[in-house]
């Protein structure tokens, strides 16, 4: 029973479209008419404001692992049951009833689940996963998915247990469906790739 509750708690804070209403309440802008059309933190900069940006990331990471720390800290949920919990937050983010159930991504929002469950180690490692990739390549969404695939293998490689390496799945998927049109393409090399291989031919 704690499970569920600390499951709907993740979807209803999940779901909570902070980006959305700061760019409404702050901006006076629908963030969704710049950019991806995403109701995202990162639109909110392109909408006209970085402080606003960070306080946007801030709140969108946050609602994210605030269930998943209160639910292991005061029910003393773990394994299985955290599992549940931990994909609620960026399942309600993705799928928000505020905004017809057209949310955004839940890059901030995965982070933040990372950081209720292995502190400041997951979205670390994660974050370098992700800038790792970006070095080589210009598309984001590319780069969040292989980032989440290094930091699946890092959490492999390191014998976590198996439900950790299950929820970033889940997670994946999730980013996946969101943006699945990004991947019609094949990933875009960064520009200084190109001068090599022009150098070295």
């Amino acid at each position: 029973m704690l499970t569920v509750f600390w499951a709907v708690t993740g979807l209803v804070l999940g779901s909570l479209p902070f980006s959305y209403w700061i760019g409404r309440i702050f901006l006076r802008k629908d963030i969704r008419q710049f950019g991806d059309g995403a109701p995202g933190a990162t639109n909110v900069a392109r909408a006209g404001s970085k402080v606003l940006y960070i306080i946007a990331v801030l709140l969108d990471a946050f609602k994210g692992s605030v269930p998943v720390w209160l639910a292991q800290l005061l029910s003393g949920i773990t394994g299985w049951e955290l599992a549940v919990v931990a994909v609620c937050p960026v399942l309600g983010h993705a799928f928000s009833p505020f905004l017809r159930f057209k949310g955004g991504m839940g890059v901030a929002t995965t982070f933040g689940v990372w950081l209720g469950l292995l502190n400041w180690l997951g979205p670390i490692v994660m974050g370098l996963c992700v800038g790792f990739m970006f070095i080589f390549q210009k598309n984001w969404v590319w780069s969040t998915i292989g980032g989440m695939l290094g930091f699946l293998i890092f959490l492999i490689v390191m014998q976590y247990p198996v439900y950790l390496p299950v929820i970033l799945v889940g997670h994946t998927a999730i980013l996946f469906f969101k943006r699945y049109q990004y991947f019609t393409s094949w990933p875009e090399p960064q520009p200084w790739l190109g001068r090599l291989v022009r150098k070295s031919s």
